[in-house]
């Protein structure tokens, strides 16, 4: 499992989080909902390591890893899917997918079982990654997080931008990710499509989880409410 304990996160004297606890087990997918500047991609760079906590704020299997490099993080499986896919402009597909699976693990998502999974990004491999409609950007950046075999995959705003087409496969292939016994953290606006897609939630409002549970579960008022804040 992987999970915050008691989280905080600053930028310098500007503290963001506020004693934030969540986890995400094997084989699940977890919403982190909440409106823009409630701390969610905050708290993806923390679990990371881009913002910088403390060791014990951040564990994974009850081992203590918060604060370590981004790179060590990816090594222990745990991989960011940003915001704005960030793809390197100067390579093809093809060489963004073999880039990550240099840097990653040894594991089941090879390159070739990524273009049996995904036949369009076979077909567009040699392409500039940043020459794609948005849809195909987004598969590309998911497929380089898979390409480095986590066993837990940070997806933040996973459909911003994208078609409903390219949303619908999107989170297909996220579903065979959780099938593969990954767990999946996403942040997404469409809160009934978080729901809808999730097995639990957590909203955060102000740096802080103001309401959390099961999502078949949830009462759609609550967390309309905790959302706004209102």
């Amino acid at each position: 499992m992987l999970r915050t304990e008691g989280l905080c996160a600053r930028y310098s004297l500007l503290q963001a989080l506020f004693d934030v606890s969540i986890a995400v087990a094997p084989g699940e997918i977890v919403a982190l909902i909440g409106s823009n500047g409630a701390g969610k991609s905050t708290l993806f760079r923390s679990i990371v390591g881009t913002v910088c906590v403390e060791k014990h704020s951040v564990l994974l299997e009850d081992k203590a890893i918060g604060g370590a490099s981004e790179r060590w993080q990816l090594k222990r499986g745990i991989a960011l899917v940003p915001e704005g896919r960030r793809l390197f402009p100067s390579l093809s597909v093809l060489e963004n997918l073999l880039l990550a699976a240099r840097n990653g693990r040894r594991g089941a998502w090879s390159v070739e079982r990524l273009f049996e999974e995904l036949p369009i990004l076979g077909s567009i491999a040699a392409r500039p990654a940043t020459a794609l409609s948005g849809g195909q950007q987004q598969l590309v950046a998911i497929g380089r997080a898979l390409a480095a075999n986590p066993s837990y995959v940070l997806c933040d705003e996973v459909s911003l931008g994208l078609s409903p087409l390219a949303v619908n496969e999107v989170y297909a292939l996220l579903g065979k990710v959780k099938s593969a016994g990954a767990g999946i953290i996403i942040v997404e606006q469409n809160v009934s499509r978080a729901l809808s897609e999730s097995d639990r939630f957590y909203c955060l409002q102000k740096g802080r989880v103001v309401l959390e549970g099961r999502s078949a579960e949830a009462d759609r008022a609550s967390v309309a409410q905790a959302y706004f804040g209102v």
